[in-house]
């Protein structure tokens, strides 16, 4: 009996180790929630003129209707405070950045103080609830609660979007999904106002550009729990519709940050992953083009492997986002992610990125 091939043996170990790290991906439960909840939807806003009206006009479908709803205009210099006005809802003016503060946190904090509600629900400016959603979302704090969080669905458009497939999947295979997970999502957030001021607010995390993960780590701290579930179905998001270097930059500022707060055993295991993947990519085109190579340069089990991962990927990615041909190519997207992996490394030394027209600090 021959010896068992340990390279294909190794390679099909990754592979199934990409199923088992997709296996629990729940979406926001549908609830309904209890009583009459005084809810405060807080949006922070910088140059938001292209995607807010249609998150404000979605909040105004919406079958349970927020207490109020406030836009936090931090120094816009396009629409984005005359539009928030002309749909009605309540527009504050940021104060100045204080030193030691991100934008996002300093606004948030402000939306904060001048709220009125019970319940707290923060929203990125370009999500897109839909008509449930922020009744499903608020139910669930009433269930879970603590800090409930909500990763929403990569709706794209243009071709560059597509790019992002390995950014959006990583991301959702290095954390537990689910109840009491820990982990939190900043583009849709809930929580009780009690336990918002318990943990100190965004205060408490007021230096942190990914503060979403150390937010979590407050709530944890004052035994308060964390939930995290996907929004396939209730919530989207379209990122990036700027262009190419908007993706580009705005995946950097979180990455290597972000990379630091993953647990060990799941990071190993999204490595162990990726270094299938990576290898995929490579081993069928060289085996065509008669590049250098480890293992059989044979075209047909490269062939075999190249397949089963742009299967694998077709399916683990239907609930993450539209992402469909670029699967089917995966070696582009794949040096899209090594590439801009490296820039995050580079300006993690650099110890700064410029966001939006400011410098985000990257350590």
């Amino acid at each position: 009996m021959p010896p068992p091939d340990l390279l294909a043996v190794s390679l099909l170990v990754r592979w199934l180790l990409g199923w088992l790290l997709c296996l629990r991906m729940p979406a926001l439960p549908e609830l309904t929630p209890q009583g009459q909840p005084r809810v405060s939807v807080l949006i922070p806003a910088r140059n938001e003129a292209l995607t807010l009206p249609q998150l404000l006009e979605a909040l105004a479908r919406q079958s349970l209707q927020p207490l109020e709803v406030i836009v936090i205009d931090d120094h816009s210099s396009d629409a984005t405070a005359s539009l928030a006005q002309a749909a009605g809802v309540t527009v504050l003016p940021a104060a100045p950045l204080p030193v030691g503060w991100c934008g996002k946190t300093w606004a948030l904090q402000q939306g904060a103080d001048h709220s009125q509600g019970d319940l707290l629900v923060f929203l990125d400016a370009d999500t897109e609830p839909g008509p449930t959603f922020l009744a499903q979302l608020v139910a669930n704090q009433q269930r879970q609660g603590g800090l409930v969080s909500v990763q929403p669905f990569h709706r794209t458009e243009q071709p560059y979007e597509q790019l992002s497939v390995l950014f959006n999947l990583v991301g959702l295979m290095a954390v537990p999904l689910g109840a009491g997970v820990g982990v939190a999502f900043g583009p849709a957030m809930a929580t009780s106002r009690s336990d918002y001021e318990r943990i100190g607010g965004h205060a408490s995390v007021a230096d942190k550009v990914v503060e979403d993960w150390f937010l979590a780590h407050r709530y944890e701290a004052a035994g308060l729990p964390v939930s995290a579930f996907i929004g396939h179905g209730s919530l989207a998001y379209r990122m990036y519709p700027g262009g190419l270097g908007d993706m580009v930059v705005g995946f950097d500022k979180n990455f290597a940050t972000a990379a630091g707060e993953v647990r060990w055993p799941r990071m190993l295991a999204v490595l162990l992953w990726l270094s299938g993947l990576f290898w995929a990519a490579w081993c069928l085109p060289a085996a065509l083009l008669h590049w250098p190579m480890v293992g059989s340069p044979a075209l047909m089990p490269n062939l075999v492997l190249y397949g089963g991962y742009a299967l694998q990927l077709l399916v683990i990615t239907r609930r993450v986002g539209s992402f469909g041909w670029i699967n089917l190519i995966f070696p582009v997207p794949v040096l899209f992610f090594l590439g801009v992996f490296v820039l995050a490394i580079l300006n993690l030394e650099r110890g700064a990125i410029t966001w939006k027209g400011r410098q985000v600090p990257t350590r």
